[in-house]
This record gives structure tokens, C-alpha cells and sequence, in this order.
């Protein structure tokens, strides 16, 4: 898949873009039983809700599960990314938030690229992350939400909240949360959009803008892929130790297209 010179325009204007049902059903269908088999695997990947066993998010998936690591090199991902970044490109981060019904709790306002410059030393916001719809996502379960053209704002804040993190490995949105005086403002001047669709939809997504998600009141799951994809020549530093490989992907060799959709390919090689 290409993108226009239209929906490139789109994405540099407002921060994301949106490409309806760029999976379909069945591909959808492989994502959730990965998904599936991967939230019964132990160890400090999975993220649980506060209070409940309900599984929150699960790191790195394609370390685990054939069908993500074929995903994020499907060309209809990846080349669409390269058009919006660069050529070289490599997986940073992978998670899927499960925003379960009846519960899935809020995601705080931020900017992606905070966390990573705080924890990762991430020289420059050269990434792009793709968000795949794992479900139906409409205006009852807890869709994300995104203030356009903030990320033309720069960074709005380049430190972590005082007193106690959420985790010792990752940094939540709560920790780099914005000011309701900050999104105020920036609602003011820019208003607020969130992508809906069917599952297999995918969103495209720049590391600045400011986004956040309500609780999931609905009786309907919001399972959400994040792929962030990072500039090859962009490499993180630590002072220290580096996060975990779960959290933080070691491996930056640049990736290469698949030659067919991510399923044909893993189905072919079954053959």
C-alpha cells in the first residue's frame, strides 16, 4: 500500500491518518487468537489493570507470535511508514492495549516521545507509530483521542511527574500527563478527533501529538496493536543499563518488506 500525496499532506498536517479496514476479517481474526495465546504467557511483559487480573497491555508480541512479527512487515505497514519517516526504518516498541469491556481503564493525555526521551535518552521525535484495530472502535469503548496539529507544538513538557511511578520499567501516561490548563488550551485552538472504524482499520500516528483515552464503559473489548517504528539512524542511548528488551527492542537492523499481506506470507511458508 502507498499513500497519496493527499493523505501524506493529511498526516503532516493534523499528526495522524486514518486507513479504514486495511485488514480484513480474517487477518483480524489471526491478530485476536495471537493475542489470545499471548496474554497466557507469564512474565513482566503482560500489564495487568490496577485492582484485577484483567491484562492492561502486553509488550512485544512479535518476539512471541508469528503472525505479529509478519505484521509489522506487511507492506501495507511498513511502506506507508517509510513514506512518512524514512527508509530505514526498525521496531522501537510494540504493545497492544486491551482497553477490555466493562472497565478498561482512562489513558492520560501526553506525548509519546516524552517518555521515550526521558527513559531512552531518544535523540529526536523521528518515529511513527501505527495503531491497528483490533475491534470495532466507536464512540462507546474507549477510542482514542487525538488533539490535531498539537504535534506542531513541540514537546509541552520534558519531565516526569514527582513522587512514585507506576512502573520501574516503562513510564505511564500518567507519569508525563499533561495539565488540564496545557489541554485546554490546546483543545481551544485545535478541538479534539477520534478515529473510529471497523476492526482492521489502521491509524498512523505522529510521536508528538497529544492523545489520550477514555475508560471503557462499554460491553464491547477495544484491543488496540501500537507498532512504533523508529529511524534507523535515531538509536537511543543509556547512561546505564537500557529498559528491558520487551519494552525497548535491542534489534535495529532495518527492516525489509514483506512481498505479500502478513498472512498469505506465514500461511505460504506453512506450505
Amino acid at each position: 500500500m502507498r499513500l497519496s500525496k493527499e493523505q501524506i499532506d493529511h498526516y503532516q498536517e493534523d499528526g495522524f491518518l486514518l486507513v479504514e479496514s486495511a485488514l480484513d476479517g480474517r487477518e483480524v481474526q489471526r491478530l485476536r487468537e495471537a493475542f489470545r495465546r499471548d496474554c497466557d504467557v507469564p512474565g513482566p511483559q503482560r500489564v495487568v489493570e490496577d485492582g484485577s487480573d484483567e491484562v492492561r497491555a502486553v509488550y512485544a508480541s512479535h518476539q512471541r507470535q508469528p503472525e505479529f512479527a509478519g505484521l509489522l512487515r506487511d507492506p501495507r505497514i511498513l511502506e506507508p511508514v517509510r513514506q512518512l519517516l524514512v527508509d530505514e526504518v526498525y521496531v522501537y516498541q510494540f504493545k497492544i492495549n486491551a482497553k477490555p469491556a466493562f472497565g478498561g481503564e482512562r489513558w492520560s493525555w501526553h506525548q509519546d516521545y516524552v517518555a521515550w526521551r526521558i527513559a531512552d535518552a531518544l535523540p529526536a521525535p523521528h518515529q511513527v507509530t501505527v495503531g491497528v484495530f483490533l475491534d470495532d472502535v466507536d464512540e462507546f469503548n474507549g477510542p482514542v483521542i487525538f488533539v490535531p496539529g498539537s504535534h506542531r507544538a513541540g514537546l509541552l513538557r520534558e519531565d516526569r511527574r514527582e513522587g512514585t511511578a507506576k512502573s520501574d520499567q516503562h513510564l505511564d501516561p500518567d507519569d508525563i500527563a499533561l495539565t488540564p490548563r496545557q489541554l485546554s488550551a490546546l483543545v481551544s485552538e485545535h478541538g479534539m478527533v477520534s478515529p473510529k472504524g471497523p476492526a482492521g482499520s489502521v491509524v498512523f500516528f505522529s510521536p508528538e501529538i497529544v492523545h489520550g483515552s477514555a475508560l471503557n464503559m462499554s460491553p464491547f473489548d477495544r484491543r488496540l496493536l501500537l507498532v512504533t517504528y523508529n529511524d534507523a539512524a535515531n538509536l537511543p542511548s543509556w547512561p546505564g543499563e537500557p529498559r528491558p528488551e520487551y519494552v525497548v527492542c535491542q534489534d535495529t537492523t532495518p527492516l525489509r518488506t514483506l512481498g505479500a499481506p502478513f498472512l498469505d506470507t506465514l500461511e505460504g511458508a506453512a506450505l
